[in-house]
């Protein structure tokens, strides 16, 4: 039996609305882009982000170059027209920086098909982070090393400007201190071996595993930071691994203890510890890494690295309800904490709120999560919830539409 010739173009015309759709018979449309860092061969994993099951399906021409070496950290401008990769570069025998880590920036076109645009250097040597403002207008990068490391042993925040048509950076100078010489200093300094840096509200915060503080900045005029008195923080920590920002809640983890340390935010970017102070993380747990609080505030996921011992989980999410006040409170279910690929060490929520996604170092593989908006819980993906990736997985970030 053949189609009729109206029968076939009405079939014609549903296929072809399932392509500009975006559209598939086994899931539903593109909710949003992934790019995932990978260290091994320093490229871009570039995936779409199915909307019905979170299934990932590859870019065109991905993977991408980073555009440097050794990738470690990635930001999307606001509206999702840009990416900035961190590429941290080498060091030599001695531990010294070899001074080719770079900022790379990236436009975004359809599909979220990358094309580089330029890199750019940094104040200091060594960038292993970076944030966007809420606005796109700035962009702040964290450098290992500061320009005057030599004699403090100190990182720095290096302030760049964004062109929000080209994608252009321009160094934003220190407006308020000089160098011996009378010249505006072009980094804004923090403590010893940052590691990550978070924007939250009207600050700045660098986690400076150094010396186990927090070394916080208000965002002044013009991309200024400013110091505040006597803000930093000294946060009692063992092994302090990462930091999250959300509204008047600030997480750190602690692999040195396995503990979640939980502040508040004050005036001033001052931080206050809750007073139920720390939480213990869930057992057969290890080395957490990160963390992440979901759209609403309500759930805070936080991600362990794993061990080799065997008697506990290797690489798992552990999930809490975030109270009023800020205190965590384990998520009721057997399956918590949930098993991800091995040796996982950054976390995003998809641009729809329905799916959580980890990178995994060991593995070389993204693992992705269906999140229960009642209850927190998360569940395998229908169609599986293991993807390849680019080898040796750093960092990930997801932008929900380009503008």
């Amino acid at each position: 039996m053949t189609l009729s010739r109206i029968g076939r173009i009405s079939k014609a015309f549903v296929l072809s609305m399932a392509v500009v759709l975006g559209m598939s018979a086994c899931g539903g449309y593109t909710v949003g882009f992934m790019w995932v860092l990978g260290t091994q061969y320093n490229q871009i994993s570039g995936f779409k982000i199915d909307d019905y099951t979170g299934n990932l399906t590859n870019m065109v021409n991905s993977p991408y170059s980073s555009g440097g070496t050794n990738p470690v950290s990635i930001a999307v401008r606001t509206g999702g027209n840009f990416v900035f990769v961190v590429n941290k570069g080498t060091v030599k025998a001695n531990g010294a920086s070899n001074g080719d880590g770079n900022v790379a920036v990236f436009a975004v076109g359809q599909d979220g098909i990358l094309t580089f645009q330029a890199s750019y250097s940094t104040a200091g040597n060594t960038p292993v982070w970076a944030a966007s403002d809420g606005s796109g207008s700035y962009l702040y990068v964290l450098d290992a090393q500061a320009p005057d490391f030599a004699t403090t042993g100190n990182g720095d925040i290096t302030v760049f400007g964004v062109d929000g048509n080209t994608g252009r950076l321009q160094l934003v100078p220190n407006q308020l201190i000089k160098d011996s010489q009378g010249h505006q200093l072009n980094y804004f300094e923090v403590g010893p071996v940052p590691t990550m840096l978070r924007v939250g509200g009207n600050c700045v915060y660098s986690l400076d595993s150094g010396d186990q503080t927090i070394y916080p900045y208000g965002i002044g005029s013009n991309g200024q930071l400013v110091v505040e008195v006597n803000s930093r923080v000294k946060t009692g920590t063992v092994n302090m691994t990462s930091i999250n920002v959300t509204g008047n809640n600030i997480y750190l983890t602690d692999a040195g203890t396995n503990k979640i340390i939980p502040y508040t935010a004050g005036s001033g970017c001052s931080l206050a510890a809750q007073v139920d102070g720390a939480v213990n993380n869930l057992p057969l747990t290890e080395n957490p890494v990160y963390s992440m609080t979901d759209s609403r505030n309500k759930f805070l996921y936080v991600l362990n690295h794993g061990t080799t011992n065997s008697n506990k989980a290797n690489s798992t999410i552990s999930a809490f309800v975030i109270e009023s006040t800020g205190a965590l409170v384990p998520i009721s279910d057997p399956q918590n904490p949930y098993p991800v690929g091995s040796g996982p060490v950054c976390m995003v929520e998809d641009p729809s709120n329905q799916y959580v996604y980890t990178s995994n170092f060991n593995d070389s593989t993204v693992t992705g999560k269906y999140i229960n908006q009642n209850t927190g819980q998360l569940s395998a993906l229908s169609r599986g919830s293991q993807f390849p990736a680019s080898g040796q997985q750093s960092c990930l970030a997801v932008s929900g539409n380009v503008n």
